[in-house]
C-alpha cells in the first residue's frame, strides 16, 4: 500500500480490540481508505471509505480530532500535533467527511468545541506592548478550575468522558489564535443558528457563537472527574482570561438576557447530539445555582441520551463571570434535581476563586 498521507503520533480511543493498543498510532490514507498501525510491535487495521461514516476532523488551538463511524462505533483518534492538519483536511473533504474548526464556545467548547480562539483585532500587539508575560494571568485561571480537592472522596479523575466533546482534555492550555467564522451552511453553522434564533439575536450581533465575539487570551480546563454518586456524575471546568473586564461585562450582558441558561445548555446538547451520537434534548430549564459565595451566575439543564450510558443523562452547564474571568462548569448526572445542591456547592467553589484570581489579576 502506499499511502497519500501517513500521520504520525496519534491515540486512539476506543481500543478496536478488547484490551487493544491505543497508542502509539500512526495513520496512513489513500484513496481506497484508512488503515491504523497501533502499539509495538504495531497492529493493523484497514477499513474502505466506504464503511467509513460521520468523518469529522477537529482542530484546536493545540492538537486536533479526528472522528468517525464504523461498524456502529465511534470511534476518536487524537493527536497533539497540527503539522498534518492541511493535509488531513483535505483527505477528509475529499471523502465527503467534514472539517471542523472549534471556536470559543465548543466543539465550547468542542473539541471541541468549549475552541479554536479567534484574535482580538490589535488585542495581542496591545497584550505584549504592555510589557506583560501572561504569565500570572494564565496562572490565575489555571488555579480557578476544579481540582480533585474539591471533590467528594468518590470521585476521581479520568482520562475519557462524554464531556469531550465539549471541554478540550486538561493538557490544552489555549492562547489566542487566528480563525475563520463557519459557514452558516455547516453543522456548526446550524448549530450557531439554532441558538441565534433562541436568543432572538442576529449572528452578527451575537457574541456567544457569533460575529460579535471577543476572544480570551488564555483558556484552561480542569481534568474529567467522574463519581458513581447519585447513579452517576461526571464534571469538568473551563477557565478563560480575557485581555479587558468591559469584554466580560459586554459578554455577560448577553448572557444575562432572561432565554440564555435554556437556549445555550441546548446548544450545547445540540453540539453533542452534532458530534456524539448523542439523542436531542428534551425538558430544557433554566436553575438557579444556591451558593454560599455571591456573584453572577447562569445555568441550564436538559435531558438526553448519549451512547455509553444506558437510559437519561440531564446535561448541567453553568456560567460564571468576574472581573477578567469567564469560567464554564459542565456536568453529566443521572439524578436531577437530586444533584443540584452538589453542583451549587462546585459553583460557590468557582465564584470565591474567581473573585480572589481576579484581585491579583486586576
Amino acid at each position: 500500500m502506499s499511502p497519500s498521507l501517513r500521520s504520525e503520533g496519534w491515540t486512539v480511543r476506543p481500543s478496536f480490540v478488547p484490551n487493544g493498543p491505543t497508542t502509539p498510532v500512526t495513520l496512513l490514507f489513500d484513496d481506497a481508505g484508512l488503515t491504523q498501525l497501533a502499539g509495538v510491535p504495531a497492529v493493523v487495521w484497514q477499513t474502505p471509505w466506504s464503511e467509513l461514516h460521520n468523518v469529522q476532523l477537529l482542530r484546536f488551538a493545540r492538537g486536533m480530532a479526528l472522528f468517525a463511524t464504523t461498524g456502529d462505533v465511534r470511534y476518536c483518534w487524537r493527536s497533539p500535533q497540527r503539522h498534518d492538519y492541511e493535509r488531513l483536511g483535505e483527505v477528509v473533504t475529499a471523502h465527503g467527511g467534514q472539517v471542523v474548526r472549534q471556536r470559543r464556545r465548543g466543539a465550547v467548547y468542542a473539541v471541541v468545541a468549549v475552541v479554536a480562539l479567534a484574535s482580538v483585532a490589535g488585542g495581542i500587539g496591545a497584550w505584549f506592548s504592555s510589557g506583560s508575560s501572561g504569565a500570572k494571568e494564565l496562572a490565575g485561571a489555571q488555579a480557578i478550575d476544579l481540582t480533585l480537592r474539591d471533590l467528594p472522596s468518590t470521585f476521581s479523575p479520568v482520562a475519557e468522558s462524554d464531556l469531550e466533546v465539549l471541554f478540550p482534555p486538561s493538557s490544552d492550555v489555549v492562547d489566542t489564535t487566528t480563525t475563520t467564522a463557519p459557514k452558516l451552511t455547516s453543522k456548526w453553522g446550524e448549530i450557531n443558528h439554532q441558538f441565534d434564533t433562541c436568543m432572538g439575536v442576529s449572528y452578527a450581533k451575537d457574541r456567544i457563537y457569533g460575529g460579535a465575539g471577543q476572544y480570551p487570551i488564555y483558556q484552561v480546563n480542569s481534568k474529567y472527574f467522574a463519581s458513581t454518586l447519585d447513579g452517576g456524575i461526571q464534571v469538568v471546568s473551563t477557565a478563560q482570561y480575557y485581555q479587558s473586564t468591559t469584554m466580560v461585562k459586554k459578554d455577560t450582558a448577553e448572557m444575562s438576557e432572561k432565554p440564555f441558561a435554556t437556549c445555550f445548555v441546548n446548544s450545547q446538547a445540540l453540539i453533542l447530539k452534532t458530534y456524539a451520537n448523542a439523542s436531542s434534548a428534551s425538558d430544557t430549564m433554566t436553575f438557579t445555582p444556591k451558593t454560599f459565595e455571591p456573584g453572577w451566575t447562569r445555568a441550564g439543564e436538559a435531558t438526553l441520551s448519549v451512547p455509553s450510558v444506558t437510559g437519561k443523562l440531564h446535561l448541567v452547564v453553568v456560567e460564571l463571570t468576574s472581573g477578567h474571568y469567564e469560567v464554564t462548569l459542565g456536568a453529566l448526572v443521572v439524578s436531577w434535581p437530586k444533584t443540584e445542591p452538589f453542583i451549587s456547592s462546585l459553583v460557590s467553589t468557582l465564584l470565591s476563586r474567581m473573585k480572589s484570581t481576579t484581585s491579583v489579576a486586576d
